[in-house]
């Protein structure tokens, strides 16, 4: 099984990563990133422990949850961009939504959802114009924005850098992401992937986003 091989090697640097960060490995969730992988793998990566997964886009998920078999246990994040036309149909598939970068949003988020939705705010470090998030002196109005909703948990902040081969290019802004946090007595952290989740853990990460080093290169249909 190449999962099971793929997620073996994973575990083996997830913990190698908190060794070398004097953190104990119960402290980062695997989030295992599913987008354009069928409903199958899903199962499949169910089977071998795992239970926290990423999905980038609410209409494609809204095709493949139909044949998922109950999955006790499971819960799924959307890690990807969140237009608000599809905000609803959001709540109700998702347990958590990572991606949120408005106050808006946010109150159109609690006015749709049926039950209490964990959320993280996205925060735009990089330049990248094809990057999405509040700009780092927007988040102290929105943290307080979410902390004032009833039905929202604020559970912490995310953030996507810019990609790199190398994880060290990654670093200044996860350790930025790291600062933010604190500054807003935030406990948890959304950041680090496939190529970076190394340098992440290291810099505090509590949740990495991993897709193509569990499930390989993703080709789209």
């Amino acid at each position: 099984m190449v999962l099971a091989e793929n997620l073996s090697k994973v575990e083996e640097q997830i913990q190698a990563a908190c060794a070398h960060a004097g953190r104990k490995r119960e402290e980062v969730t695997l989030v295992a990133v599913t987008k354009v992988f069928p409903a199958a793998v899903i199962e499949e990566a169910y089977t071998l422990g795992l239970r926290e997964f990423g999905e980038n886009y609410v209409q494609e998920f809204e095709g493949k949850a139909p044949q998922l078999p109950p999955l006790p246990g499971a819960r799924f994040h959307l890690i990807g961009h969140l237009q608000s036309n599809k905000s609803r149909r959001a709540t109700e598939l998702f347990q958590v939504i990572q991606t949120v970068d408005s106050a808006k949003l946010a109150r159109r988020i609690e006015e749709q959802t049926a039950q209490p939705l964990d959320v993280f705010l996205e925060v735009k470090l990089s330049e990248e114009q094809a990057k999405y998030g509040a700009a780092p002196d927007e988040v102290p109005a929105l943290v307080a924005a979410v902390r004032g909703s009833s039905r929202l948990r604020l559970c912490g902040l995310m953030t996507m850098p810019p990609w790199s081969e190398d994880q060290e290019q990654s670093r200044p802004y996860f350790r930025r992401l790291r600062e933010l946090a604190e500054a807003n007595g935030l406990a948890s952290l959304s950041m680090g992937m496939s190529n970076d989740f190394g340098a992440a853990i290291e810099e505090g990460a509590t949740h990495i986003r991993v897709g193509t080093a569990l499930f390989g290169k993703r080709t789209k249909p």
